[in-house]
């Protein structure tokens, strides 16, 4: 049994590299979601071998409820197991494709469904505190004007990390207020850029001319003169926030769901914020209208003469 299971373990290990491969070729997958799909697929994999399943094409749908039952019961979330089922699915239809299988055997199953997260968002006051914060006695060094230009950015025009981290320099028009981006699936789009943020990356340019190496394109270098890395990003976000005193997690993503919400809140545009932020399916969108609502909600509560609770 242990000679089958490595063998299998060896035969699905070269199917998944392959996989991945493909994804990095047709996608442009980022390293972060490559690693997400390695993981959650060799343990799938793994699990396939303890079971003493002898290839793909003996799998069915019952092996895959039977998965997710034991991802239940080691304590994964719904959420994560439904992300589990989506990567196996994409990896079944590559190996369809391939010839290893005639049709995917998780076609009928079901994830178990968990509560609906809202994204979380910074109100517009506490947006403001945290991007106009004054630097120290001393002024901005020119990390902090690169850090400032950073946050600022990914307010004004809403993009995720590796948006950000991936600009090159011909993607910003300073002068025509816009920004080219590559995102998810390889599509591009145009997004505005506020007054504010061509005002700080505008002074970070300045600065960077003194940082950045002869032959690197990028708009955000480090302390290396090369591309700054989107976990660089985060430390430097989080590591700003603390600084200045504010009592949430702040993290890159944060400024992007805050855009969405504010514009939302201001516009009520569903469909015009859907393109601002590159969503495919507007019901992605749609998860705004929630957050728009509860700030709706939350004003009615506080202004409301029938709304507010009499005092006993």
């Amino acid at each position: 049994m242990a000679a089958d299971s490595d063998g299998w373990r060896a035969a699905a290990g070269m199917h998944l590299d392959g996989f991945l491969e493909s994804l990095r070729h047709e996608r442009r997958l980022s390293p972060h979601t490559a690693s997400a799909y390695r993981r959650d697929l060799t343990d799938f994999i793994d699990w396939c071998a303890r079971q003493g399943i002898g290839g793909f094409a003996a799998l069915d749908g019952e092996h895959l409820r039977r998965y997710a039952a034991h991802a239940h019961r080691a304590g994964l979330a719904p959420r994560s197991i439904q992300r589990r089922l989506s990567a196996l699915r994409t990896f079944f239809g590559y190996l369809i494709r391939e010839g290893e299988l005639r049709h995917s055997p998780a076609t009928d199953v079901r994830a178990p469904k968990g509560a609906k997260r809202l994204p979380e968002a910074l109100d517009v006051d506490r947006m403001a505190r945290l991007l106009e914060a004054p630097s120290g006695a001393g002024g901005e060094g020119s990390l902090d004007v690169r850090d400032r230009a950073i946050l600022e950015l990914f307010y004004s025009s809403g993009l995720r990390l590796a948006e950000l981290v991936g600009l090159d320099l011909p993607d910003l028009d300073l002068r025509d207020r816009t920004v080219r981006v590559l995102g998810k699936g390889s599509k591009t789009r145009i997004v505005p850029v506020g007054a504010r943020a061509v005002g700080a990356v505008g002074a970070w340019l300045t600065v960077r001319a003194g940082l950045a190496r002869e032959d690197e394109a990028a708009v955000f270098v480090g302390r290396s003169g090369r591309r700054l890395g989107a976990r660089a990003v985060q430390l430097r976000v989080e590591a700003w926030a603390r600084r200045h005193g504010l009592d949430v997690h702040v993290h890159p993503h944060l400024f992007r769901h805050s855009f969405a919400t504010h514009l939302l809140e201001s516009s009520h545009d569903l469909r015009g914020v859907q393109e601002l932020l590159g969503h495919a399916n507007i019901s992605t969108t749609q998860v705004y209208t929630h957050l728009d609502f509860q700030h709706l909600a939350r004003i009615y509560d506080e202004a409301h003469p029938r709304a507010r609770r009499r005092s006993r």
